[in-house]
């Protein structure tokens, strides 16, 4: 069934006769015959009662008719919605922050994009940065905000933000005097990380081994506040970004900051390289590419 023969019939049923249908479709009657049987013989029915003056629709061309003008009306309005995309009206973006990460920042995020784009929805997946990696390379979110360091021959890497690692630890904690301290003396405490499917789980227990020690694990958990409440009961200390510590309200937890060589955070917005960028997700991204910060 091709669109042409349809157009060519839903004219002659406008017109009731294939002569005047000839004036507006600018096609020659035979032509239009050819179309209208055509359509017939595939759909094995009779489209018009030829027996009256002007043409009639039978109950099966009424039904022709009818669904084909709104397919019409449908490819119609095609233009229009692809007019929208690229101009950036509707869409939607599926995007993978581990819960720190967005509690920090994706606030501002979405409302400097939503100022712009009030349209396009933004779908958030919340998992550890390892799994939103594997998301991300395997196409089914759109883009990932992430803890560097990340293989950037498989990745478009959009440097987004640093931040310095302190020291959280409880007011009565014997160190918490202390204005800076150097990350070797911590060697015989208890530390409270995230789980492993965290990259800063890695990262703190590599940047301990690099210290000189494996650091011992108190408790893991999957929820920054968890792990500051933990620390607050005096049950361990913790290596956490800077920037967390305006966003908690225990009065008892203190930060210390880390002799040099400091510890950043290094975050990144990433894409699969050589993946299909929607108009919307290209602007979303664009924010990371002048320098946008959204601390």
């Amino acid at each position: 069934m091709e669109l042409r023969d349809i157009k060519s019939f839903i004219e002659v049923a406008n017109q009731r006769s294939f002569t005047k249908a000839t004036e507006y479709s600018y096609l020659s009657q035979p032509s239009l015959s050819k179309a209208v049987k055509k359509l017939e013989e595939e759909l094995h029915v009779k489209l018009f009662d030829r027996s009256t003056r002007h043409l009639e629709l039978t109950d099966a061309g009424k039904i022709v008719y009818r669904q084909g003008k709104q397919a019409l009306n449908l490819l119609n309005e095609l233009p229009n919605l692809l007019n929208e995309l690229i101009e950036i009206d509707t869409g939607e973006i599926k995007i993978g922050i581990p819960p720190l990460i967005g509690t920090l920042f994706f606030p501002n995020i979405a409302r400097t994009f939503h100022d712009q784009y009030p349209n396009v929805k933004l779908e958030l997946v919340e998992l550890g940065a390892k799994l939103i990696e594997q998301l991300v390379e395997e196409s089914k979110i759109d883009v990932g905000l992430i803890v560097l360091p990340i293989d950037e021959l498989e990745f478009n890497v959009y440097p987004f933000i640093n931040d310095e690692f302190v020291l959280y630890i409880n007011q009565d904690h014997p160190l918490a005097n202390r204005t800076s301290i150097a990350l070797s003396e911590l060697k015989d405490e208890q530390f409270i990380i995230f789980t492993k499917d965290f990259a800063l789980h890695d990262f703190i227990i590599n940047t301990c081994k690099e210290a000189g020690f494996t650091p011992t694990i108190s408790y893991k958990s999957s929820q920054w506040d968890l792990i500051l409440e933990l620390v607050a009961s005096n049950l361990g200390i913790t290596l956490l970004p800077k920037s967390i510590f305006e966003k908690q309200n225990n009065p008892i937890i203190k930060t210390i900051s880390l002799q040099k060589p400091s510890l950043l955070w290094q975050l990144a917005i990433v894409t699969k390289k050589d993946a299909y960028q929607s108009f919307a997700l290209r602007k979303f991204l664009q924010m990371f590419t002048n320098d946008s910060k959204f601390i």
